[in-house]
């Protein structure tokens, strides 16, 4: 009798041990990041013609932000601030970078990658990077182990794939993208699921040109660009079923967004921005507002939505509170940690975010109010869609997140206070970095003396 209590003593400290030793354990991290995808493209944000099944349980399974934002209305200044935790304006980047582009992000910046890889995690980044393709701005210089993707948006010229630092291939069938990085998100759980590891899945899609595989197409309401975002969603799904199949789901926290709104000059290719005004390189809600859906099972309260904003620079700060890692201190962030968000019904301890567009001020919320300053307006292009001149305006998102009544007339007091705060707060921000150089024009005067000798 004397050795079956014994025993059962045992099982029950060593129950209790491992208890203990799972919950101290470091959670893995994942970010599934996609191109140009707009706030209306998925089904829990209202979307009825795409079906987003994995997305949606993901929601449905952790959190759903209402008002989550992105730090630019852009691709490489909003990938720079998801990653660093920091406004793009303070590191110069305030455009998009290109093939020709002999800058990137700073290699003093530090990354997510960075900040885990000191902690023991494993890192690896598969899809489109964006800030910078020479060698000394490549994911493995910013703290990443293995890189496999294209370093820039898909329409641009030379699209190659790389792994690591080299070049891996030259030529890519679009319409196999999204399997490919699929795979190689699977290969890499698989590979380091026994250590805590951080993944970045950027997607390239559904940024134009946009292109799914065979299974996919034809199966949306939305034609091409809903079978896109619908293969999308099966990648999100099969993440998350290896997670499963290697029991590691309740140990890994899953994040999906994108990094602006759509690009609606593309038309019926370029997405929806649902019940938001305007879209990508726009400062409207359209433009910066974005999906994210959180899930970390057993950690994060099923079905929460929170309908305040947050940031995905709260993401660096929030990640380093998470698995216990101090932040630099001689380091300025705009995000702020938002764990108690996530894990409590905690509120973002700042209710306030700053609006930048190529390196200006454009806006400021603060609470439910946005201010957004005078606009010239834009005639149209190919490339970017016309939006008509504006003066001042003033909204009050809660009630018109659509961003339709403007209320600078009947509330000036309001609209003050809001400027005010905005240029003192742009103020105490110190001086930022020049913007950098991402391409110059070429000198084609050559042409035009050969034009003149025909003439």
């Amino acid at each position: 009798m004397k050795i079956y209590y014994t025993l059962i003593a045992f099982l029950l400290f060593t129950s209790c041990n491992n208890k203990i030793a799972k919950e101290n354990e470091l959670p893995n991290i994942i970010i599934i990041y996609t191109d140009d995808l707009g706030y209306g493209d998925i089904g829990c944000y209202g979307a009825t013609d795409i079906s987003t099944p994995n997305i949606d349980q993901m929601a449905t399974d952790g959190i759903r932000f209402t008002e989550f934002y992105t730090a630019a209305p852009v691709c490489s200044p909003s990938r720079a601030g998801l990653l660093t935790g920091r406004l793009p304006v303070r590191m110069g980047i305030n455009a998009v970078f290109f093939p020709e582009s002999f800058t990137g992000m700073p290699p003093g910046e530090t990354t997510i990658a960075e900040l885990l890889k000191g902690k023991g995690y494993s890192t690896g980044i598969v899809g489109k990077w964006h800030l910078g393709h020479r060698n000394e701005f490549l994911p493995l210089q910013q703290g990443f182990d293995s890189y496999f993707g294209i370093p820039y948006s898909n329409d641009m010229t030379s699209v190659v794939y790389m792994r690591d630092n080299h070049v891996e291939s030259f030529h890519i069938d679009q319409t196999q993208l999204t399997k490919t990085y699929t795979k190689e998100a699977i290969e890499f759980i698989n590979k380091h699921k026994e250590n805590p590891f951080f993944l970045y899945v950027a997607h390239n899609m559904p940024h134009v040109p946009i292109y799914a595989s065979d299974k996919f197409l034809g199966t949306s309401k939305r034609g091409l660009y809903g079978d896109v975002v619908q293969e999308i969603d099966w990648s999100v799904g099969e993440i998350i079923k290896t997670l499963e199949k290697n029991n590691i789901l309740e140990n890994t926290l899953v994040i999906f967004t994108s990094d602006n709104g759509p690009w609606l000059a593309m038309k019926d290719h370029g997405g929806s921005a649902g019940i938001l005004r305007e879209g990508k390189q726009y400062t409207f809600e359209g433009g910066m507002r974005v999906p994210g859906v959180a899930m970390w099972k057993g950690k994060i309260p099923a079905g929460k939505v929170y309908e305040d904003l947050a940031s995905q620079m709260d993401l660096f700060p929030t990640i380093a509170r998470l698995t216990g890692i101090d932040i630099p201190q001689d380091t300025q962030y705009d995000g702020v940690d938002i764990s108690n968000v996530l894990l409590e019904d905690g509120k973002r301890t700042s209710d306030y975010i700053m609006y930048y567009n190529e390196g200006n001020l454009k806006c400021y919320r603060k609470g439910a109010w946005k201010i957004k300053m005078p606009f010239e307006g834009f005639a149209g292009a190919p490339w970017k869609k016309a939006v008509a001149a504006h003066d001042t305006l003033l909204f009050n998102l809660k009630k018109d997140p659509g961003e339709k009544e403007n209320l600078f007339k009947q509330y000036p007091d309001t609209a003050g206070m809001l400027l005010k705060e905005m240029i003192d707060m742009e103020r105490s921000m110190g001086e930022f970095a020049p913007s950098l150089i991402v391409n110059s024009p070429a000198d084609n005067s050559h042409y035009e003396y050969l034009k003149s000798l025909n003439n």
